[in-house]
C-alpha cells in the first residue's frame, strides 16, 4: 500500500471501474462499491470486470464491495451511479465523505433537477465537485493521456484537496467552479450524441455529423446561459470537448443508440435489450420540458424526443432539413 488515505468509488460499470484503475495507478487503496455479488468476486479474486470492462487487470489496490458502509472511512468518494439512481445510492451512505465527487451525467427525471442538486439533498454535509470531459472507459482504464473539467463548489479551497487525490501523469483536471456548466455540457451532449448517431445510421455523410455538432453546441449554449452557465464553461472540456467525442464514436452508448435508431431498430427494443445506460435517452424528455419552462429553442433535442418516442429517424430528419432558413447568429438552430 501506498500509504495515501484511500478513494472511494460508487459504481462497479466501465466508468466507475475505470476511474478506480486510475486512481489506483499510484498505488493508492481504491475502495470500489458494486451492486452485484458476482462482481465483487471477480474483480477480488480474478482482478477483472468482465461485465462493464472486459480485457483490463485491474490494479491490485481496488478492493470491490458491496456494502456502502465499507466507504465510511473514505474522505473522498467519486459517485458514477447511473444518474437516475444517484439519489437513492447517496441517501443510503452511513457516513457521506468531506469531498462528494459527482461522475454521472444527466438530469434527473420527475424534478428536473441537476445531479448537484439531487446531492445537496442526499447528501448535505458533503462537499460537492463535478467531474466531466471526453472520457471514453476503456482509454481511461488503459492509461492514455485524459483532460476533465474538476468543477468545485468550495472553490479554490477545494480544488487544492482534489486535484492532488484525482491528478494523475495521464489523467489531467482543470478547474472551475462554474458546477452548473460542467453539469450542463454533460447532460445535453448525451441527447446530442444520440442525433449525432442517427445521422450516422441514415448514412447521412460527414457534412451532417459536422453541421448538426455545431447546431447542437447553440443549442447547449442557449439552454446553459438561460439557466445560469457560464460559455466559457461549455465552450471547454466538459461542453465541447465532451460534445466532440461522444458525437464520433460507437464507443459512445449514446451515439450507438441513435445510429441503431437510424438503423430502423425501435426504441423500445433497444431500452429494454441493453445492460449499459445511455443517458441521454432519460436525459431528452426532461431536457425538452426544461428547455420548454425556459423558453429555449432545441429543435434537434426535441428531435431526439420524437424519435425515442417512436418516430422514424428519416421523417424526423426531413424535418429538420426543411426548418425555415434563417441567420445563423439568430439564435434559432
Amino acid at each position: 500500500m501506498s500509504g495515501l488515505p484511500p478513494v472511494g468509488v460508487i459504481g462497479a460499470g466501465a466508468w466507475g471501474t475505470a476511474l478506480a484503475q486510475m486512481l489506483a495507478s499510484d498505488g493508492r487503496e481504491v475502495l470500489l462499491w458494486a451492486l452485484e455479488a458476482e462482481l465483487v468476486e471477480d474483480i477480488n479474486a480474478r482482478r477483472r470486470n468482465p461485465l462493464y470492462l472486459p480485457g483490463v487487470e485491474l490494479a491490485a489496490t481496488i478492493r470491490a464491495t458491496s456494502a456502502l458502509g465499507d466507504l465510511s472511512g473514505c474522505e473522498t468518494t467519486l459517485a458514477v451511479t447511473p444518474a437516475q439512481h444517484l439519489g437513492k445510492v447517496l441517501e443510503s451512505l452511513q457516513r457521506p465523505p468531506r469531498d462528494l465527487v459527482l461522475c454521472s451525467k444527466g438530469i434527473e427525471t420527475g424534478s428536473g433537477r441537476l445531479m448537484n442538486e439531487v446531492a445537496a439533498t442526499s447528501a448535505p454535509r458533503s462537499e460537492i465537485a463535478i467531474l466531466s470531459g471526453p472520457t471514453f472507459a476503456h482509454e481511461v482504464a488503459a492509461g492514455l493521456p485524459t483532460a476533465v473539467t474538476l468543477a468545485c463548489s468550495g472553490g479554490e479551497a477545494q480544488w487544492n484537496r482534489l486535484a492532488p487525490v484525482i491528478a494523475r501523469p495521464s489523467f489531467r483536471p482543470y478547474y472551475t467552479d462554474d458546477i452548473t456548466g460542467a453539469e450542463i455540457g454533460g447532460a445535453v451532449k448525451n441527447v446530442l450524441a444520440i442525433a449525432c448517431g442517427v445521422v450516422d445510421g441514415l448514412h447521412l455523410g460527414q457534412n451532417a455529423r459536422a453541421a448538426l455538432i455545431a447546431r447542437g453546441y447553440a443549442e447547449m449554449l442557449r439552454f446553459g446561459e438561460a439557466l445560469g452557465a457560464r460559455a466559457e464553461t461549455l465552450a471547454g472540456l466538459c461542453g465541447l470537448g465532451d460534445l466532440v467525442l461522444t458525437c464520433s464514436s460507437t464507443s459512445s452508448r449514446n451515439f450507438s443508440l441513435g445510429k441503431a435508431l437510424g438503423e430502423g431498430q425501435s426504441a423500445e427494443a433497444l431500452m429494454a435489450d441493453r445492460r449499459t445506460v445511455a443517458e441521454g435517452a432519460h436525459t431528452a424528455p426532461v431536457l425538452i420540458e426544461l428547455a420548454a419552462r425556459h423558453g429555449i429553442a432545441m429543435p434537434i433535442a426535441a428531435a431526439v424526443y420524437r424519435l425515442l418516442d417512436g418516430a422514424p429517424a428519416r421523417d424526423i430528419a426531413t424535418e429538420l432539413l426543411s426548418r425555415p432558413l434563417r441567420a445563423e447568429q439568430e439564435g434559432l438552430a
